[in-house]
């Protein structure tokens, strides 16, 4: 088993680190079908400084009130014209990463529904067909079971194929290819074939977009031997992710949430990458550590203002890394605050709160003050109507009701 895994440009295997052990960061790495008729998405672009702008092309724009995303910084923000780096949309850093990627190195190929001359559903394919040709950014047919078994056996012939999923609820028809095939190949070929792939999609509670539309399959997947998941949340570590997604010999699959597509950030002009095995501290605390993900990161935020108002001080950490966990950082925090909260979109039962809870009670617990608490979204298809879907999913007052109990 030690072999089944190698880390991005090392020999090192990896296996020992997909087990959640305790030292699991210490492998470094450097809406819609297409039918006849298309229908976009339109979301709201949140500024990093806090304005929300319903028209990314007009010229009104207003202060942040929606509870979908929150801002990021607890302080007034800098002007971002005296920020170093350049802008972008969170759809705009997963292209450019993209991009880079396939410029550096000629194996990197792109394929799925309506990647090519249309640009991807939510525009993270845009020009690339362009520049890059069809051959690399290949548009199928609608069947996912076909070509993510296409992109598998590219990987296995010395490829680096990015399969996207129109969306993530789509990616249960091709559930074969990537539970025996993408995670086990390397395994059950006694390590003569590696899956350099990535499945990216866009998942998660949307606007009304409906039961079948609203997947969350982070827990669907993270059973599955031998795949490496990261949830990205900012147009920062969206870039970063996607590049160390596509360098890693590991099959990587990479959430990305639908109404994160809009948000906006000031990202470095230099290339970077981000650790696939790493969780992000975003706000040091001493009180409870907040343990979060993808959008649910911003509900918590926007709570952790209410709970500094009330006199408390949370720690917010954006685990990132949904297999492996990052026990060393969550461990120290666990250490310091002896309080956890752990707040997520997916379902309650079987989801990654319960494999975090599982994960820290087994390595933690004597460190634990109170038992852990989770808040999931409801074990319940996810409803059309508007205030029907925003009860089943977990909202800022809930995580601060939370801490108030936890930190009784």
């Amino acid at each position: 088993m030690a072999a089944i895994f190698q880390g991005v440009g090392a020999a090192a295997p990896l296996s020992s680190s997909l087990s959640n052990s305790f030292d699991s960061n210490k492998s470094v790495f450097s809406p819609r079908r297409s039918f006849s008729v298309r229908k976009r998405a339109s979301f709201a672009v949140v500024r990093s400084d806090g304005i929300v702008n319903l028209n990314p092309n007009g010229r009104s724009a207003q202060r942040l009130v929606s509870n979908a995303v929150a801002t990021k910084a607890d302080g007034p923000a800098a002007s971002s014209s005296s920020k170093p780096g350049h802008e972008l949309l969170l759809f705009e850093a997963l292209q450019e990463g993209l991009e880079e990627e396939m410029e550096r190195d000629p194996r990197v190929c792109v394929m799925g529904e309506d990647v090519g001359h249309y640009g991807g559903s939510y525009k993270v394919t845009k020009g690339l067909a362009k520049r890059f040709g069809d051959l690399r950014v290949l548009d199928t047919p609608i069947a996912e079971n076909s070509f993510t078994g296409m992109g598998i056996g590219a990987a296995m012939t010395g490829l680096r194929p990015v399969i996207e999923g129109m969306n993530m609820g789509f990616l249960l028809l091709a559930f074969n290819q990537i539970s025996n095939n993408c995670g086990m190949l390397h395994y059950t070929s006694g390590g003569q074939f590696t899956i350099p792939v990535v499945i990216r999609g866009p998942g998660g509670v949307g606007r009304q977009l409906g039961a079948e539309h609203s997947q969350r399959l982070e827990s669907y997947f993270q059973s599955i031997p031998g795949i490496q998941m990261v949830a990205c949340s900012t147009p920062y570590n969206a870039k970063g992710l996607m590049k160390a997604a596509i360098r890693s010999e590991n099959p990587v699959i990479l959430f990305e949430h639908v109404l994160l597509y809009n948000l906006k950030e000031r990202i470095p002009d230099e290339d970077y990458i981000c650790n696939l095995e790493e969780a992000e501290m975003v706000r040091p605390g001493e009180h409870v550590t907040i343990l979060t993900y993808s959008r649910m990161r911003y509900h918590v935020m926007q709570a952790a203002k209410t709970l500094v108002n009330k006199g408390y001080d949370p720690e917010v950490i954006d685990i990132r890394s949904l297999k492996p966990f990052d026990l060393h950082t969550i461990g120290n925090s666990v250490k310091k605050t002896h309080r956890v909260l752990i707040v997520e979109e997916c379902m309650r039962t079987g989801g990654i709160g319960a494999s975090l809870t599982a994960a820290i009670t087994e390595n933690f617990n004597d460190y634990l003050d109170a038992p852990i608490m989770c808040l999931s979204s409801q074990d319940v298809p996810t409803p059309y109507a508007g205030t029907l879907e925003e009860v089943t999913v977990v909202q800022p007052a809930q995580i601060v009701t939370a801490v108030e109990q936890l930190c009784q």
